[in-house]
């Protein structure tokens, strides 16, 4: 562990729609996940260190989330986050730039809950914030988690879950 923290927010879509003949990979927000969104990107700006940098699904909603956030960082929009297991998204953070201290990922359920499960070390995690993850991970939910590691040593119980928010 080196003396400097990284922060990894993760971050579940907002509340999507269901239009008629649309693929899932396209569905868009729905009005109510459009407020979400917002408010997701209020609480991150006022409660998380800067963003330095984003992964993203490419699907329809969790670009829109990302739009309706607000944040301004540098994003890869990989089709790899669609439909990931948690393996593949820690894959993804892996390959982050060593001087990013602070990385949102914002992708799909039941991958988030399972990943910030996975990275939270059983010492030092809040214990409140794992039972209502894995309680539910509901749409614009934020997982906080914290690591001494450089993105590239990142493995499960790698990190220690500080929070866990639904803005609503």
């Amino acid at each position: 562990m080196t003396d400097r923290y990284r922060t990894l927010l993760l971050l579940r879509h907002a509340k999507s729609d269901y239009p008629t003949g649309v693929a899932d990979h396209e569905r868009p927000l729905a009005p109510r996940g459009e407020r979400e969104a917002t408010l997701a990107g209020d609480w991150l700006r006022a409660n998380a260190p800067a963003v330095d940098a984003v992964l993203c699904s490419t699907a329809t909603r969790t670009r829109e989330t990302l739009a309706r956030t607000r944040i301004d960082a540098p994003v890869d929009y990989l089709d790899r986050l669609y439909d990931a297991t948690p393996g593949t998204v820690i894959e993804e953070i892996n390959r982050v730039a060593p001087d990013v201290e602070t990385l949102l990922v914002i992708g799909h359920e039941p991958t988030m809950s399972s990943l910030a499960l996975g990275l939270a070390s059983v010492d030092g995690s809040n214990s409140t914030a794992a039972e209502r993850i894995s309680a539910k991970f509901p749409t614009s939910a934020i997982a906080v988690l914290r690591t001494g590691e450089p993105w590239d040593k990142l493995t499960p119980s790698g990190a220690t879950l500080v929070g866990f928010h639904v803005p609503r």
